[in-house]
């Protein structure tokens, strides 16, 4: 692990992780103090009297095949935010090291920073350029102190996509010095393909996915983070060895069956015409100034006045964001692209 030792936290290079109990689901269980008995609510497949398998062997495999990449490139959490924290414990020392961010962006890369006791250098994203990157000044900002760079793309909540060509620019003038970190929780609702194919060459990139927006499992809790081969096997050391529910497993594994691919593709199409519907909807409201492009499932907009929007959605029974405690979005609200009908009643609210 030549390379990465430079970057990581010695202390977690050097830790022996804990050893669960052994995995040989053909033998009988009386070695890891479980209740013997089912509960008579217990409706699971494999019974949850039992600790389910650590990084589950079916999941991986099945979530390595979806994105096309080998299952040591790959470490399945509890959704991105596992991957973030997991990232920054195992990147960043406490009081010296840092990451950076381009705001406005996801808030959890600074909270799980902030937990860390990690530092977090802000490079602010270009609003009067369509929230395009500062690329000039985040090579600037990258000190060898910054072990992580988080770069979402499409960013939360302004939309856009990053340029691939932009990002591993970035990628092949921090080697081996950071790790660059992109977001990918929303590229499903893209036209821009994934990076994910680009981990083999730059080994200083990491892409993290979820099957919690396209697939409908937010609540499941499962996302992934697919890296060099030598990242994952060092997260595999901090991660926690029982960290998928056996619920989660096995609603991800019916979730990622091939005959539900098919569905899945037609709710992103929906989504994609909605999103494309309710651009032009709002852009010709008294209400809204400005409305940006989306390749997420969701709308940026600023109103003139947006608490009278959010009283409106809320009077219409309809949650919708609050974001303008961000860098540069004062007047701003991110709507998520909701049915038909709830984006229609939506519409009439605000007018």
């Amino acid at each position: 692990m030549s390379w990465l030792s430079d970057i990581a936290r010695p202390e977690i290079v050097a830790l022996k992780p804990y050893e669960h109990a052994s995995w040989e689901p053909h033998l009988e269980r009386m070695h890891a103090n479980e209740l013997p008995w089912r509960s008579d609510a217990d409706d699971s497949d494999a019974g949850l009297n039992r600790y389910p398998e650590p990084q589950p062997k079916e999941l991986v495999a099945r979530l390595a095949s979806l994105y096309g990449v080998s299952k040591d490139q790959l470490l399945v959490g509890r959704g991105s935010d596992e991957g973030i924290d997991l990232l920054c414990r195992s990147f960043c020392r406490a009081g010296q090291d840092s990451i950076l961010v381009c705001p406005p962006t996801f808030g959890m890369y600074s909270v799980m920073a902030h937990v860390q006791g990690a530092g977090v250098v802000t490079v602010p994203l270009k609003v009067n350029d369509g929230f395009a990157l500062d690329v000039d000044e985040v090579l600037r900002q990258c000190t060898p102190n910054v072990k992580l760079l988080f770069l979402c793309s499409p960013n939360n909540p302004t939309g856009n996509t990053i340029p691939a060509d932009v990002i591993l620019h970035i990628a092949n003038r921090v080697e081996g010095q950071s790790i660059v970190v992109v977001d990918e929780a929303y590229v499903e609702f893209s036209s821009f393909p994934s990076l994910v194919p680009q981990i083999e060459k730059v080994p200083q990139l990491a892409i993290m996915r979820t099957l919690s927006k396209a697939h409908g499992l937010a609540g499941a809790r499962c996302g992934t983070l697919m890296a060099n081969a030598e990242v994952i096997s060092l997260l595999r050391k901090v991660i926690h060895p029982y960290a998928m529910t056996q619920l989660t497993v096995e609603a991800a594994l019916k979730v990622l069956q091939p005959s539900q691919l098919p569905l899945m593709n037609e709710r992103l199409a929906a989504i994609k015409s909605e999103r494309q519907r309710l651009f032009e909807a709002l852009g010709k409201l008294a209400a809204v100034k400005r409305v940006w492009p989306s390749d997420g499932n969701f709308l940026l907009a600023e109103f003139a006045d947006p608490d009278r929007a959010l009283k409106s959605s809320r009077a219409a029974n309809l949650l919708i964001r609050e974001v303008r405690a961000q860098v540069g979005l004062p007047r701003t609200l991110r709507i998520s692209i909701g049915s038909p009908s709830q984006n229609d009643r939506l519409l009439e609210s605000f007018k």
